[in-house]
């Protein structure tokens, strides 16, 4: 099982253009957070070291090869005196798989400052680890994330809200100490975000067979955090429909600050055929 670190060490092969190495996988495509995670290293060695990045904006354009390594492209759009913006395309076998821009902002800036308050929630350690996971099927999904904690809140230890469609709460955190620097954190954090966000859309559809795939990603980061401590990753999903789920994430650290917030629209086609194999949306057997 690849380290987090292994996985995001992209090569540089030529200037603006880098290399993100592939890993054995049971998923059928490369997993999206490994893509988006790989684009952010690559743009984030373009950039000088005082501006950090606030937001990202990502197209899956076509599944990728999980056997094979990804090339990234970046295109350096803008250098300003607070913000410096990069586009960054991922290519496999000559076509585009995924695309992505990110701005970066630099860290001196003052001003206002609020936050929405965090949710109640039971203790990540009163949960289960998901290494422990009740069904087969789940035991090989979050096998290919061993080297994460995963702990989804069962849906009867959760304080539901009438004005939501569809709600989902899961703790999570890399498992090994993670460098100091933030790069390290804001690039796992992107790896990490991909993770279990589209399940929130089946929390009302447990029994539905769905073909799942992420099409685009957005992430804003908003104060510092380590992604090897505990994240509550605190999910809805306002609406699906026409074979699309909308889905959206606020992350929270342990002592209530709103660190991130990701916004991920994905593929949710009911699989009517009996023999097409499906895959399932569903991570929680509450």
């Amino acid at each position: 099982m690849p380290t987090i670190e292994e996985i995001l060490r992209v090569e540089q092969i030529e200037t603006d253009i880098y290399r993100g190495p592939s890993y054995p996988s049971v998923l059928r495509r490369t997993f999206g957070g490994q893509v988006a995670g790989q684009a952010l290293v690559a743009a984030t060695r373009t950039v000088p070291a005082e501006y950090g990045v606030h937001s990202l904006h990502g197209y899956f354009l076509r599944p990728g090869d999980p056997d094979k390594p990804t090339v990234f492209l970046v295109d350096r759009i803008r250098d300003g005196r607070s913000f410096v913006t990069r586009r960054v395309t991922g290519v496999q076998n000559g076509e585009a798989i995924f695309s992505m821009s990110a701005s970066f902002h630099i860290g001196s800036d003052e001003g206002i400052e609020h936050q929405d308050r965090m949710p109640p929630v039971v203790a990540p350690d009163t949960l289960l680890d998901r290494r422990e996971a009740e069904s087969e099927s789940n035991r090989k999904l979050f096998a290919e994330w061993d080297n994460f904690d995963i702990r989804i809140v069962p849906r009867d230890q959760m304080q539901l809200s009438d004005y939501f469609a569809a709600q989902q709460r899961v703790w999570f955190r890399y498992r090994h100490r993670l460098p100091d620097d933030h790069v390290s954190h804001v690039c796992v954090l992107a790896y990490m975000s991909d993770m279990t966000l589209l399940g929130s859309a089946s929390s009302v559809h447990r029994d539905e067979r769905v073909q799942s795939a992420s099409l685009d990603h957005a992430m804003w980061f908003l104060r510092p955090f380590r992604a090897d401590e505990w994240l509550l990753y605190d999910q809805t999903s306002p609406s699906a429909g026409h074979g699309r789920a909308l889905t959206q994430g606020r992350l929270f650290d342990q002592r209530g600050r709103m660190v991130a917030a990701v916004v991920q629209e994905g593929l949710a086609r009911i699989i009517s055929d009996p023999d097409v194999q499906g895959i399932p949306m569903r991570t929680d057997e509450s």
